[in-house]
């Protein structure tokens, strides 16, 4: 068992483990075996970064074991440049979730932390698989505890939001269950992701496919209009499940586009850019003006998680160098900041039980050191410099221009778009004078929310200011991908 198997199966197997410990009286032992296992498990993907080697675009740590030989099916393992720092962010965002929960979750907590803990191992899952089967089952599993998360610890229109969450993102994902059959046939019975992606298709059967890889990853990410589920799953979720969601799930869609989509199918990625850069830039802007007048600050930055996720599509498929890398470090940098706003949110709520934006006022004067946290964050949404917000984003804008002035133009409006809307709430809910009693009866943040929110604090600004350690491993890997999609695969 290698380190990516360690990765995928000790939360896993160990979340599961958990299960067992039901009583009312173990509640403080389960938060404890939680948080070890979610640290263990963060732990051993550390290796996977100090042995990356950063100038090649082959795949690495690779593992492979027969699961149905019969059928080709391989348990086939790797991570390159796309995918080698979604594992630890995953592992990173799990221990944040953890921690988030300790003082809050009291009823079944070990159900709780178990369905995180599964949750994780398989989203890592996810973005090491190189089986098309086994990348289905990881992808299609992460539905299960979610949907549990949601629908169990949730708000009070839990069920409906589950319910929502769960059919739009299966019923996406069949189309790509076809398009992998077909790929199995057609490579002659392998479900090996790599070899798909040198199978000299036709024009027809590649554009079949997109809108096959389509259905499932744009739902998932999500783009407009498939993003309506978002907002709800989001506003009757628990922090946990709103930080994971935001952080990690949206990232599995994005990934996809990498992994399937411009490497399966070159010719029609190129074809169909322009619809995938329509939705993307619709997304920036109108999904950026329908933030602007959320009074839930659940909603808000629900929607903006989807203006910003369209940014990262938009990189994508401008087949720009600057734009994937871009959009690939854009979507790193969400995980943590989306992460943090979630969590103060969740800080608040747990105070005043209240997301709405018009119960608060002058958070600052009686949390001071909480509202340097949020303020940090909330800028760091906006793309300030110096902050992670900015460097993916700067990078997005930048290939933008290069590859179309106009259409680089209407993207960087989300730096506009999403100044107004963050500022507004953090005018609102932060500062001027004390608006109530709630506000004047709150107490600051203890050493657990201390430490969580200055983790993912040191992550943002780390990002934003020394991003290398980021970029590098990635360009080898986006050099070769854009060669792959630069060159024509069409059958004769």
């Amino acid at each position: 068992m290698g380190l990516l198997s360690l990765a995928i199966w000790l939360p896993i197997v160990l979340g599961s483990v958990l299960l067992a410990f039901g009583r009312k009286e173990q509640t403080g032992m389960v938060r404890w075996l939680a948080l070890a296992v979610s640290l263990v498990s963060l732990a051993v993907t550390l290796p996977l970064i100090s042995g990356f080697d950063a100038g090649s675009a082959a795949m690495q740590f690779e593992e492979k074991a027969a699961w149905f030989a019969r059928f080709n099916v391989y348990y086939h393992l790797g991570i390159d440049g796309l995918s080698l720092w979604f594992v630890p962010l995953t592992a990173f965002i799990t221990v944040i979730v953890v921690i988030a929960g300790w003082q809050v979750i009291e009823e079944r907590a070990n159900q709780y932390y178990g369905a995180f803990l599964i949750l994780s191992g398989l989203m890592v899952g996810v973005f090491c698989a190189l089986d098309g089967l086994l990348f289905y089952v990881f992808f299609e599993a992460t539905l299960i505890p979610m949907y549990l998360i949601i629908g169990v610890w949730g708000g009070p229109r839990r069920v409906y939001a589950a319910f929502k969450f769960f059919l739009y993102t299966l019923t996406g994902s069949l189309l790509t269950l076809v398009a992998f059959i077909y790929l199995y046939y057609k490579s002659g019975g392998s479900f090996d992701i790599l070899t798909w992606q040198r199978l000299p298709l036709s024009a027809h059967a590649q554009t079949l496919l997109f809108f096959a890889f389509f259905a499932a990853f744009a739902v998932k990410v999500p783009m407009w209009p498939v993003h309506t589920w978002l907002p709800d799953a989001h506003v009757e979720a628990p922090t946990g499940g709103s930080v994971v969601l935001a952080a990690i799930m949206l990232k599995l869609g994005a990934y996809g586009f990498v992994r399937f989509s411009l490497p399966i199918a070159p010719d029609a990625s190129r074809e169909w850019a322009w619809f995938i850069i329509a939705l993307s830039l619709v997304a920036v802007v109108y999904i950026g003006l329908v933030a602007l007048v959320q009074q839930d600050m659940k909603k808000l930055v629900a929607y903006s998680s989807i203006a910003h996720m369209g940014f990262v599509t938009f990189g994508f498929f401008i087949f720009s160098p600057l734009g994937v890398s871009g959009g690939l470090v854009q979507m790193i940098s969400h995980g943590f900041i989306s992460g943090a706003m979630f969590l103060c949110i969740g800080v608040l709520y747990d105070r005043v039980h209240s997301r709405e934006i018009s119960a608060y006022g002058g958070v600052t004067n009686t949390m001071p050191k909480f509202a340097s946290f949020a303020v940090l964050f909330a800028m760091a949404n906006c793309g300030l410099p110096g902050t992670s917000g900015f460097v993916g984003e700067w990078m997005v804008i930048l290939g933008g221009v290069k590859f179309d002035f106009v259409l680089g133009l209407i993207a960087a409006t989300t730096l506009v778009f999403g100044a107004a809307y963050t500022l507004w709430m953090v005018k609102r809910v932060y500062f001027g004078p004390i608006a109530n009693d709630h506000v004047r009866a709150l107490a600051d943040i203890g050493t657990r929310e201390f430490v969580m929110l200055a983790l993912l604090a040191i992550a943002v600004l780390w990002v934003g200011i020394y991003p290398k350690p980021i970029t590098d491993p990635m360009n080898a890997s986006v050099a070769e991908l854009l060669k792959h999609v630069a060159q024509s695969k069409l059958a004769n």
